[in-house]
């Protein structure tokens, strides 16, 4: 399998899988992953996807029934599921924003958001420093990272990065123009590795965008639908933004699906052409209905709550042990909800670590945009055995590594 995957995939791919003992993943449940040699790992990376755990019962139902029934449609004829997928979504997303365009990607969702914000005659687009955005060729113009642009320019004209967290230098850039900007921001930076803002950027960000007339696009690909604690990052700042980009875990860990939310207002091109952007794919049935399995499994089993009340655990937790076994080892741990970071010295020490936890059987992430960083993104279905088999891991993935240092 291994070599399968070298041969037609990735070498590269391949490469990464040797250094993780070429482990092949079998079956997943809930927080757990089984590999083909029957060894179980707790998953707490899976880049967000799994917020209400693999393979949720609910979720899976509602797909098979689906796939049985309609899995795909025509396109020229209407299907149920699509619009009562809208319905679920905006009913939880912020108010005002009660149009939906589905995608299969958070990259796509972006790409989605872009377009309404040109459409709109906003060319100028801004976005921050060290943010992640997607890999298309649109999302990857506001991704501000040389490593993964420089091969592919030129890339989108005009646009411009400045610094998280900064509304002075986003400030600056708004008054170098018209009312022709279109921002796009995270309220957590989470590949940066998990950079938290401080309390109120967010609602400056729209306050600034107000002034001069920008649209503004807010990124919860990756927190939103609870990951931080709340149902939305924008809603706990008090924004409401022309756009909302949503995905991960609205998939429910079961189907790729993602979503770009909209004002009346900012969604009125797409009512005005309806060819004007779309997908073969966008608004599958078969994903629909994980949407709306997905929206209710979060409200109805309190998922946003229980991230909530398990990241005020996990947080304080985390640091007493960085600071108790490893203190030179780990620079910072900071988070919101159930998206943490674990900044250790340097990249290879977040490498190293990388490795002790799923020697540990715990599966974690690494950054993109920040190598020293490790992150967590466990689901919110965790148990409270499997919230301690995680300390456990961490406490003894630093043990060993401050060992190997003496």
């Amino acid at each position: 399998m291994v070599a399968l995957h070298a041969r037609h995939l990735s070498s590269g791919r391949g490469r990464l899988a040797a250094m993780f003992g070429d482990v092949v993943e079998e079956s997943a449940c809930g927080a757990e992953v089984t590999s083909t040699d029957g060894r179980n790992y707790l998953n707490c990376g899976g880049y967000g996807v799994f917020f209400a755990g693999a393979g949720h019962p609910r979720i899976v139902e509602a797909v098979q029934r689906q796939a049985a029934r309609l899995a795909l449609s025509t396109r020229l004829f209407l299907d149920p599921v699509s619009a009562l997928a809208a319905e679920a979504l905006t009913g939880v997303a912020p108010a005002g924003l009660d149009r939906v365009h589905f995608s299969g990607s958070g990259t796509e969702a972006v790409e989605a958001g872009v377009k309404l914000a040109r459409a709109h005659g906003r060319r100028r687009l801004i976005s921050m420093r060290n943010g992640y955005h997607g890999k298309t060729l649109g999302a990857l113009s506001l991704t501000a990272n040389a490593l993964y642009q420089d091969p592919f320019r030129p890339l989108l004209p005009d646009v411009r990065h400045v610094p998280f967290g900064d509304t002075d230098a986003l400030a600056a850039v708004l008054s170098d123009g018209g009312a022709d900007a279109c921002v796009v921001v995270e309220p957590v930076q989470s590949e940066a590795g998990v950079i938290v803002p401080p309390s109120g950027y967010l609602r400056a960000v729209a306050a600034l965008c107000q002034e001069h007339r920008a649209f503004l696009v807010v990124d919860e690909v990756m927190t939103g639908l609870g990951r931080l604690g709340s149902w939305w990052g924008c809603v706990a700042e008090g924004v409401r933004p022309d756009v909302l980009v949503t995905g991960k875990a609205l998939s429910g860990g079961v189907m790729p699906v993602a979503a770009t939310l909209a004002t009346q207002e900012a969604f009125e091109p797409f009512d005005t052409d309806p060819f004007l952007h779309t997908s073969t794919y966008s608004g599958a049935p078969i994903a629909m209905a994980a949407v709306s399995a997905t929206v209710g499994v979060v409200r109805d089993e309190g998922l946003v709550e229980r991230a909530a009340a398990l990241g005020a655990r996990l947080l304080p937790a985390l640091r007493a042990v960085a600071a108790d076994r490893a203190p030179g080892l780990v620079r910072e741990i900071r988070g919101a909800g159930l998206l943490i970071g674990i900044e250790l010295v340097d990249a290879g020490a977040a490498g190293e670590f990388l490795l002790e936890m799923v020697d540990r059987g715990v599966v974690v992430n690494h950054s993109l945009n920040a190598h020293p960083v490790v992150r967590l993104t466990p689901p919110a279905v965790l148990s409270p055995s499997q919230e301690a088999r995680l300390l456990e891991a961490v406490e003894g993935s630093l043990i060993a590594m401050a060992k190997s240092l003496t």
